[in-house]
């Protein structure tokens, strides 16, 4: 029987991967691979399966020496990891499989893949393991048309350890009507929102409870409303599903801003569970929306349309998480502080805030290649970085962009718990979202997040619980999820100011090297000393870096070995911008949940 790997490379620290919040509930990851476990569905009886999710486990040889295929699935954040799972798959000889959004777009860019399986698998992967078995398998396999995703199986949530995360993940549709610029859903899903029947979902819901699963359950669909004919048919069936075992799931989803037109679906939506939903606001300039193709997003007859639309949705009883765009071609330098104004004054606890990225294939992409403003550069992991000409002054944009997101996760977080208390003064309550938890546990909750602020966060938390206490004790449990979540988001920004610090100081060094390599000439000794005395500073400065920082992600770790190979090419090493340092942080986006 063949041995298959299914490897899910590791995301990079997000904002949306609540990574410190995690620690505290002793958790290792947000969400679970849903396509690799999805694709483990597909294999017949006679495979040994074993998945190694390497957002909670390492990649241990002993998996590769057991393994006979190593089969992976990815999204573009993913990249760096991918291509150490590859590099050391290709060492051990292990032939390996690839799949996912990122290889869909970017295999031709590839190297050490033996075979790529793109687009929605649910009728190639079958033919593929045939060929596979009969030695005849080709390199590329493309999807002829868009599956109905009513032959996606039952994912394989028995081989992983639940235990491990903070919520479960079903898919209902995909696909989405729109067609926004800069988003590539449409090109990988189409705009046809294709779905399962309720049964089918009904039946996942099944497996999950069979499981023992409890808790948060992450519709993954990057609009959930797209298709709202099939949406009405679907809730009413896992309301009912819900109530008969007393809510045991609580349910989010993302979805358009054209939610807030449906209000007979919000209500099925509340009824099924719902507590949380992610809307793609982008910003709150008109003129940008309409140039990005999200009419979604507009009524010309009302300025206020966006921030009434959050509070409307609120007012149903569902937190707003929202994303939000900077960079756009409509900006100036007034979008900052719009930016700001519009996630305080709706109460957006939880605001995604990322600098344009022009992915390829997209509309955006075509646009501005056409308009000659590409930068030739591949899509980094990065929270300041451009593949683009914007235009805005970059300079002024990255420091806005910095700007924005130290102020809404400022180092007090008193901006942060201000729009939480907004959102608990506006949110219905619905006594089926929000059971009542014992005062111990509430306590322990508290106290944990308590043990881990700074002393400058201390009084506003404080303050916080006590106002909530005594204004909305109902919503105690959720404020305190909150607060939590504050903590990851201002800790995350000031972990990406750590790094983007470094990175700027390697970038310094390789610029003094290169100044002190055309000075050196022919003497190598003085060459040797300086690249010897740069390692040195450069190790100096990272043990500088607090502790908890330092070994977060893979950032520091993979400047300094970029730093250090650049310092060995010789004399004359490349200029600071070209010099191949790991930019740091998270965007990207193949879609929303990627990359936040």
């Amino acid at each position: 029987m063949p041995n298959a790997l299914l490897l899910h490379p590791r995301h990079p620290p997000t904002y949306w991967g609540h990574n410190y919040a995690l620690e505290i509930l002793g958790i290792r990851a947000a969400f679970p691979p849903l396509g690799l476990l999805t694709v483990a569905a597909m294999f017949p009886p006679r495979y040994n399966l074993r998945v190694v999710d390497l957002n909670v486990t390492a990649l241990e040889n002993a998996d590769l020496e057991w393994a006979d295929l190593a089969f992976t699935s990815s999204m573009i954040p993913q990249r760096p990891s991918l291509e150490r799972v590859v590099e050391r798959c290709n060492r051990a000889q292990v032939p390996v499989i690839a799949g996912g959004p990122h290889p869909t777009t970017f295999h031709e860019e590839m190297e050490g893949v033996d075979h790529f399986v793109l687009d929605e698998v649910e009728e190639t992967f079958p033919g593929f393991l045939r060929d596979l078995e009969n030695g005849a398998a080709k390199a590329i396999y493309r999807a002829p048309r868009k599956p109905a995703v009513t032959l996606a199986p039952l994912p394989r949530f028995d081989l992983i350890d639940m235990n491990d995360y903070y919520s479960m993940c079903l898919q209902f549709s995909r696909g989405c009507p729109f067609d926004c610029e800069f988003c590539d859903i449409t090109k990988l899903y189409g705009r046809v929102s294709r779905t399962k029947s309720p049964e089918q979902m009904v039946a996942e819901f099944d497996h999950l409870y069979e499981l023992g699963w409890r808790g948060p359950l992450f519709l993954v669909d990057d609009n959930f409303i797209g298709n709202k004919r099939e949406a009405l048919r679907l809730l009413p069936a896992i309301a009912e599903w819900q109530k008969d075992r007393n809510h045991p799931y609580s349910l989010f989803t993302e979805a358009t801003v054209n939610l807030v037109r449906m209000d007979d679906l919000m209500d099925l939506m509340i009824e099924a569970g719902f507590d949380a939903v992610f809307l793609g606001i982008e910003t709150p300039n008109p003129k940008a929306l309409k140039k990005m193709k999200k009419p979604q997003n507009i009524d010309m007859r009302d300025d206020n349309y966006l921030f009434k639309a959050v509070r409307s949705i609120q007012g149903k009883g569902m937190q707003v998480l929202g994303g939000f765009i900077l960079g756009l071609d409509e900006d100036d330098e007034n979008a900052f502080d719009a930016q700001i104004d519009f996630i305080q004054e709706a109460g957006i606890p939880m605001a995604l805030i990322g600098l344009l990225t022009a992915l390829k294939g997209t509309d955006l992409w075509a646009r501005l290649e056409r308009e000659n403003r590409l930068l030739d550069k591949p899509v980094e992991i990065d929270d300041t970085s451009l593949n683009f000409k914007p235009q805005m002054d970059p300079g002024t944009l990255v420091e806005g962009y910095l700007r924005v997101i130290g102020t809404i996760y400022d180092s007090t977080l008193e901006n942060y718990f201000d729009r939480c208390l907004t959102l608990l003064d506006h949110l219905g309550p619905v006594p089926h979202l929000h059971k009542p938890v014992s005062a111990h546990v509430l306590y322990a909750g508290i106290m944990g997040i308590r043990r881990r602020l700074t002393p400058e966060q201390l009084p506003p938390f404080s303050r916080y619980i006590a106002k909530v206490s005594k204004d909305h004790p109902q919503f105690l449990p959720l404020a305190i999820s909150l607060a939590a979540t504050g903590h990851h988001c201002e800790k995350f920004t000031r972990q990406q100011t750590v790094l983007r610090g470094f990175k700027e100081y390697l970038k310094s060094e390789l610029a003094s090297f290169h100044e002190a390599g055309s000075d050196a000439g022919s003497a190598s000794g003085s060459e040797d000393d300086y690249r010897r005395e740069a390692l040195q500073r450069a190790e100096a400065r990272r043990n500088a870096i607090p502790r908890e920082f330092r070994f977060a992600g893979d950032g520091i770790r993979e400047a300094l070995a970029a730093f250090e190979l650049a310092l060995s090419s010789g004399p004359r090493p490349p200029a600071p911008e070209d010099a191949g340092l790991p930019v740091l942080g998270a965007t990207g986006r193949a879609s929303r949940a990627e990359a936040m």
